[in-house]
């Protein structure tokens, strides 16, 4: 019997635009040579990774070459004749194509696409002239020898790969994967300067392409955000070019950049495709070390992750936010899944630093029947969090721009670890920065204060998108656009709490230019040329606005030992105390989300962490949870699930109770699913 028809999982539910299929998604890598045959080469990879419980197969071939017409042509039959096996054995194809790399096998001395067809036209450009193409390992997908040039989204490389997009929805793939459509810059910085985009720029600003990157020039701030907006059409015009051939077809756009600031370098911003139809991510989330995984990380690094998770689940809106789980070994690579899966996104399993090849196959079969039989519970919940964190593209781009990622907290590598996420140098840790940072630290006090909360990108934002907040975090909130602050100071006004941290509240327009007044003056309770308070606290309407001018989640980022974030908190506990609470080692994520007559409790344990990097080991974590239960209910049952245990399959437990509470003990190993049941 396959796990998900097991009496005890739960009914399969339709909702939204996109298919079930891609909503349940549990995706994995398989491939095949040329000259495959169906039964004989194609049948077998196919049933291997079936028995894996994976739904879905990223389909990762050729495409990444530079192919000839003809070779292409006959490609697209084999990757029909792949769909139709996978098809009759029940599982989805979507096909990795990426969007604006070309591949010349062997190009460094012999033919390429840049020296010998139309790269040199259709190439991406610096600001200074640079051709973005490159030769070598200077990147770990790039073999030595071979060349890899990208391509301009504004050149006639445009019409080249749509049509190419159109032929492959044709062959009756159930999805296209544009590989990461960005502005590479491990070669050349700041590209796009070609003839295209500059003309293209020009017609949409008025403006000629800036002639150095440099923050301070207004023209620079126009071209950053341009980028963005340049690589958003790019990806709808890539997913309508696919639904052109094939109405069924849906995207997934590979997306490296999370909520750290390389978004900002390589143009490329996730959350500008949140209300798009019909497309939506596959999340590249990088984990610390290429050939460690995260065994070396420190507690703050894994609320790194978390926000990383938590971002992507955001960024995708109400479409499903695939994500990849990367792993070294068996026990790493299973606690960096659970914790995707209680951010709410769909797994890829890969072995770092490649996506072709799983961790561990038992590991991987594990979790995914896990996944399986909960899948409900795990993507048709609705999050019950009141509790937001803003995360704001313009300040994210214009407030103390820096020359590193922030990706995670530690940039030294640590002793024995063959490669590392930075360098080395401080200026990559996120702890430095002070937007980045102050995002950072607030997610992490939510996190050990174990306060459910949610992501808020500020990318289209609406009214409704902050109706279920009682409470919205806005860590460093400078850069801001005048319809912005108008949803804010309307959300405030109908009651919610607003917290605000940082030097300069809302003091820059959404490119960075400097305001004559505050955009929210009214909402913090005082103007630009009044003292600026140290703490300030200000009704607004039915609502009121806290207001710290430090960055008090910076500080609690970088902060060891049992470091209090309970100011940071205090405002936010007061105005939306939490319907569950819990008991034990802070270092266990908790999110809360309803399904009916059930209160879904998912549990992280990540107590293997400490302040500094050690040798990596699962240790349980005994805690208790502790639900509210509304006048007029009672609790009828409690269960636990968790693919640490032998079966995934709800084992009851019992429960006390105390006036209106009911309290549930339990241990969690790396990840445990509580669902308390009231009528």
């Amino acid at each position: 019997m396959r796990v998900d028809s097991a009496p005890w999982a739960a009914p399969a539910v339709r909702q939204g635009v996109f298919p079930e299929w891609a909503r349940y998604a549990r995706v994995a890598d398989g491939t095949f040579d040329e000259d495959a045959d169906p039964v004989r080469d194609m049948k077998p990879v196919i049933n291997a990774l079936k028995a894996q419980n994976v739904s879905v197969i990223e389909l990762d071939t050729i495409l990444s070459n530079w192919l000839t017409q003809a070779d292409f042509d006959f490609h697209v039959k084999q990757v029909g004749r792949f769909t139709e096996q996978a098809h009759a054995a029940g599982i989805r194809v979507v096909m990795y194509y990426p969007s604006l790399e070309l591949i010349s096998v062997g190009g460094e001395k012999g033919r390429s696409f840049y020296k010998d067809d139309k790269g040199k036209d259709w190439v991406q450009l610096s600001l200074d002239g640079q051709p973005n193409v490159f030769y070598g390992s200077l990147v770990v997908w790039v073999d030595p020898g071979d060349e890899s040039c990208w391509l301009s989204p504004n050149s006639p490389w445009r019409d080249y790969y749509l049509t190419r997009v159109k032929a492959l929805a044709g062959s009756g793939l159930d999805a296209i994967w544009p590989d990461v459509p960005i502005y590479f810059d491990g070669k050349a910085s700041w590209c796009d300067a070609s003839p295209w985009a500059a003309a293209a720029f020009k017609a949409d600003t008025g403006l000629p392409l800036p002639k150095k990157a440099d923050f301070g020039d207004t023209t620079f701030r126009r071209f950053v955000e341009w980028r963005h907006r340049n690589l958003l059409q790019w990806q709808l015009d890539i997913a309508a070019a696919g639904k052109s051939a094939n109405k069924d077809l849906v995207t997934f756009v590979e997306t490296v950049s999370m909520d750290y600031q390389y978004a900002t370098s390589i143009g490329l911003d996730g959350a500008y495709l949140r209300q798009a139809e019909g497309v939506s991510h596959a999340w590249e989330v990088d984990i610390l070390g290429n050939y460690d995984g995260m065994r070396h990380a420190t507690a703050s690094d894994w609320t790194c992750l978390i926000s990383m998770y938590k971002y992507a689940r955001a960024a995708s809106g109400a479409k499903p936010a695939w994500a990849f789980s990367y792993g070294w070994k068996a026990d790493d690579a299973s606690l960096v899944m659970a914790e995707l899966l209680a951010a709410g996104c769909n797994p890829y399993e890969v072995k770092s630093p490649f996506k072709n090849a799983t961790t561990d196959a038992r590991m991987r079969t594990r979790m995914y029947g896990f996944v399986a039989a909960h899948q409900q519970r795990l993507y048709d919940a609705v999050p019950a969090a009141e509790v937001g964190v803003y995360h704001s593209t313009a300040s994210r781009d214009y407030v103390s721009p820096s020359v590193g990622t922030g990706m995670y907290v530690n940039a030294k590598k640590p002793s024995g670890v063959k490669e590392w996420w930075s360098e080395g140098t401080p200026e990559d840790s996120c702890a430095t920065m002070p937007w980045l940072g102050e995002f950072r630290g607030t997610v992490k006090a939510l996190v050990y204060g174990h306060v459910p909360f949610d992501t808020v990108p500020s990318q289209g934002v609406t009214a409704a998108d902050l109706a279920r907040f009682k409470v919205l975090m806005l860590p460093n909130l400078q850069a801001v656009s005048d319809a912005e602050a108008e949803v804010l100071r309307g959300w405030v006004a109908a009651g919610g709490t607003a917290v605000i941290t940082g030097p300069a509240p809302t003091a820059l327009t959404e490119l960075g230019a400097a305001r004559d007044e505050f955009a929210l003056a009214d909402v913090l309770g005082f103007r630009k040329r009044d003292p600026l308070p140290a703490t300030r606290q200000n009704r607004f309407g039915a609502g009121t606005c806290h207001y710290v001018k430090d960055l008090p989640g910076r500080a609690f980022l970088s902060a060891t030992g049992q470091a209090d974030p309970g100011p940071l908190l205090a405002p936010v506990l007061a105005a939306a105390p939490p319907a569950v609470t819990y008991s034990g080692d802070r270092r266990v994520h908790l999110e809360l989300s309803r399904l009916g007559d059930d209160t879904v409790v998912q549990l992280v344990n990540f107590t293997c962490f400490d302040d500094k990097p050690a040798a990596f080991a699962v240790k349980p974590a005994a805690c208790s949870v502790t639900v509210a239960v509304p006048e007029g209910k009672r609790v009828t049952a409690a269960a636990v699930s968790s693919p640490d245990a032998a079966s995934p399959a709800p084992q009851p437990v019992t429960w006390t109770t105390s006036g209106a509470t009911a309290t549930v003990a339990l241990t969690v190993a790396q990840y445990s699913l509580l669902t308390v049941t009231m009528a």
